[in-house]
């Protein structure tokens, strides 16, 4: 039996620098629902000590948008547990159970969410997803994983997409959001990117850069019919039992919960 779903998760997600003082601040205006500042792949290895101390300073009072870190490795952790500000760490390259039980007993009661970038971390991904409480949500890092797979068309990356729906759904997580979409000029291949993501059942996505997040969240709340459509199928669960709309839909259990998560993710917004 899937375990239920317990914890909602944002829909826009900004990466911003940890080297950029001024642009973390910047960034807790945007519209992003979560800011992740990077002390990984962002930061220039001469930087990280500096990286290190922006972000403890920026972590030292709370935000009203949820602040994670993305930290490069298990260094980064004495400098941030603890603080006011952080609402949850992003640990990447995950690839075992082990390796999320070894930052969750060093940062405890923080959430963590795993970042798969292998085909290893793939195949284990429902492990990883179950692995302790402390895990709040998986997702994949793409350009690693690309690399790691030799996959040279996006599409080359669906069946690794669609794994980690399915894992996080069996371990009751909130549906992954989609990785990052490298050009922030082409926007118009952003939405077209998301609406395939959506497809695949993932919900939200990564951005690199402001401008992105609005298509983000056009692309992935519900559209208005989709609205209508799921507020017409409640209604007609009114009733026990299976029931026939006018037009012949056909609704059960399975699609009256599915009209409400429609609802839910719309009433967020």
């Amino acid at each position: 039996m899937t375990a239920p779903l317990t914890r909602p998760a944002p829909l826009t997600w900004l990466y911003v620098p940890g080297d950029r003082p001024e642009v973390m601040a910047k960034a807790l205006s945007c519209g992003a629902e979560a800011v992740i500042v990077d002390l990984e792949d962002a930061v220039a290895p001469d930087r990280k000590e500096y990286a290190r101390a922006a972000t403890a300073e920026f972590l030292s009072s709370p935000h009203e948008t949820p602040v994670h870190v993305r930290i490069a490795d298990e260094h980064d952790l004495p400098s941030l547990v603890g603080l006011p500000g952080l609402s949850g760490l992003r640990v990447p390259k995950v690839g075992h159970a082990s390796d999320i039980h070894r930052v969750a007993s060093r940062a405890p009661g923080v959430a963590l969410y795993a970042l798969l970038e292998s085909a290893l971390a793939v195949e284990h991904a429902h492990a990883i997803a179950a692995a302790h409480p402390a895990v709040h949500g998986i997702a994949l890092g793409e350009a690693d994983l690309r690399a790691d797979l030799g996959v040279r068309d996006d599409a080359g990356l669906d069946w690794s997409r669609g794994r980690v729906v399915v894992a996080a759904r069996a371990a009751g997580l909130a549906p992954p959001a989609q990785s990052v979409y490298p050009d922030v000029r082409d926007l118009d291949g952003l939405a077209a990117s998301c609406r395939h993501g959506r497809t695949l059942g993932l919900v939200g996505r990564a951005a690199i850069h402001p401008r992105q997040l609005p298509v983000i969240e056009r692309a992935y709340l519900p559209t208005a019919r989709e609205i209508v459509e799921a507020e017409e199928i409640i209604e007609a669960a009114a009733d026990a039992g299976a029931h026939a709309l006018p037009d012949g839909r056909f609704v059960d259990a399975a699609i009256v919960a599915a009209a409400r998560r429609t609802l839910s993710l719309a009433a967020r917004h």
